[in-house]
């Protein structure tokens, strides 16, 4: 690998670094809304975009500040080839529930474009076809089978032996004219408009219940209340189960992203291999070149002991297959998988209607997260959906559902017990700056981890959901629980839930 490269230090994503927004303030008194909604993200903004139109006063709130979750640190394809899955839809829910995932998943590829050219937004939209290849013999026969469910379902596809992409491969499924764009600088106008149609936006305002009295109430870490009528879970990972029992239903996954120049031209297209190690990629404009952004590395949050590695595995690709002339940017990505693999959007449980949640959008949040803003906002607006069956989340299809429902919380169980008798040393003199160890600290696992300016940081590794046992992650700095996806920052704070509080922190006296 040529000597020039220098790999950034701490993750950012492009979306963020390239795009400047307002400040919103923090929740500082109880007030009311006809709908409450958690989460700043695409779902979040969308819902608020489309319900606010419509006269309905929005409360949005977000834990951190907004598009700063997934949303942010996306790879932004706007696409309906989401892998490998008609094939399988078509097998575990029948032609016609296929075939609306489809038309869902294209409905809200066309609404983000339609609002695009409505609002002339200026967001690096391009409509590109979409490349599911493969360079396996084992993956050839999946690729013919994905391409007889297309015929079935009249998707628009050619199987191909050749791509402008040049990375080894044997075949390519094309789903023709699908889209890609930089979601910050899209979802910067949705915003705008929200605010001026009445939308009032919250940051660093925690959510950790609802309550009922007539009407839900979502209640803040500081005591405060958000009063209405709906309110929508956009927060990625439900903060209100509702007694859905979401964490036994869905699990927790990473990936990871590097953005990179190469003298080569980039040649069109979206591209995601079909099989492990995943491999997406996909370009932006930066400062008039082209950004190679390339993703994949996945697995399930928390276990993964070297996350770094995962990034250096993505850099000896690009640096293999295009040449690295500067390496700009590398961030990673959380997203939640389903027993079905589709999203659960609608009523959290049968018995609350007026509670909405939209997640498990396995890494393609950008038409997910769309048609889940559009679902709900038809929810609440007409009482009803054009899609409300397939991705209710009280459904339960046998097949696969029990045999994943099983797996999922067999891993959990695993990882719970497997934390508790964990052995663990005391390397903590050795670290050296922006290392961690776990060692035990009067009986108790405890995280170190000694920063740049050689101060130790110490926490109680159980994590404050459900007590599991939380893993270093060295490639973005956070101790990630393998049971329900929960992240913390090196000082214990929340970054990611279902967890609602911090680690505790550790001294040692």
């Amino acid at each position: 690998m040529t000597e020039h490269i220098k790999i950034p230090h701490f993750p950012e994503p492009y979306w963020r670094d390239s795009v400047d927004f307002s400040n919103f303030p923090k929740l500082d008194k109880s007030i009311e809304a006809d709908v409450g909604i958690v989460g700043g993200g695409i779902t979040g903004i969308t819902a608020a975009y489309l319900l606010a139109k419509q006269n309905v006063k929005v409360v949005l709130i977000d834990a951190g500040v907004i598009l700063n979750g997934t949303t942010g640190h996306t790879t932004a394809k706007i696409t309906a080839q989401h892998g490998l899955i008609y094939n399988e839809l078509i097998e575990h829910f029948g032609l016609e529930k296929a075939s609306m995932y489809y038309k869902a998943s294209s409905e809200a590829k066309e609404f983000i474009k339609n609002t695009i050219d409505k609002h002339d937004i200026s967001c690096d939209f391009t409509e590109e076809d979409a490349y599911l290849y493969t360079n396996s013999d084992f993956y050839l026969s999946k690729l013919e089978m994905e391409k007889k469910a297309y015929d079935r379902l009249k998707i628009p596809s050619e199987l191909v032996k050749n791509m402008p992409l040049e990375v080894p491969m044997k075949s390519a499924l094309i789903m023709k004219n699908q889209a890609q764009y930089h979601p910050l600088k899209y979802l910067k106008k949705l915003v705008k408009d929200s605010i001026k149609n009445g939308t009032e936006i919250y940051e660093h305002t925690t959510a950790i219940d609802v309550e009922y009295n007539k009407h839900p109430s979502i209640i803040t870490r500081d005591g405060h209340r958000v009063s209405c009528r709906y309110v929508i879970q956009a927060s990625h990972y439900p903060f209100y189960d509702g007694q859905g029992f979401y964490p036994t239903r869905m699990y927790a996954d990473r990936s990871y992203v590097v953005a990179i120049k190469s003298d080569k031209k980039f040649p069109g297209g979206m591209y995601i291999n079909a099989e492990s190690p995943t491999r997406s990629i996909r370009s932006t404009q930066m400062d008039g070149k082209d950004l190679w952004l390339v993703g994949g590395e996945n697995h399930k949050t928390g276990q993964s002991k070297s996350t770094i590695n995962h990034y250096k595995a993505l850099e000896q690709f690009a640096e293999k297959e295009f040449g690295i002339s500067e390496y700009i940017y590398r961030w990673s990505a959380q997203d939640l998988i389903t027993l079905d693999k589709v999203p659960y959007i609608g009523p959290i449980t049968k018995e609350q209607r007026s509670v909405f949640v939209a997640t498990g959008f396995r890494k393609w949040g950008m038409t997910n997260g769309t048609l889940a803003a559009q679902m709900i906002s038809d929810l609440i607006l007409a009482g009803e959906s054009n899609y409300q069956d397939l991705y209710s989340p009280s459904r339960f299809q046998a097949d696969p559902a029990v045999r994943e429902f099983t797996s999922i919380n067999a891993d959990v169980a695993k990882h719970l017990i497997k934390g508790k008798l964990e052995y663990t040393s005391d390397l903590v003199s050795e670290l050296s700056q922006d290392e961690a160890t776990v060692t035990r600290i009067k009986g108790k696992r405890t995280g170190v981890y000694k920063d740049q300016d050689d101060k130790l940081h110490m926490v109680d590794t159980t994590c404050t959901h459900l007590g599991c046992e939380v893993e270093w992650n060295s490639g973005d700095r956070t101790w990630d629980c393998p049971c329900h996806g929960s992240r913390f920052s090196y000082t214990g704070d929340v970054v990611e839930g279902p967890a609602k509080r911090p680690l505790n922190k550790v001294k040692n006296d």
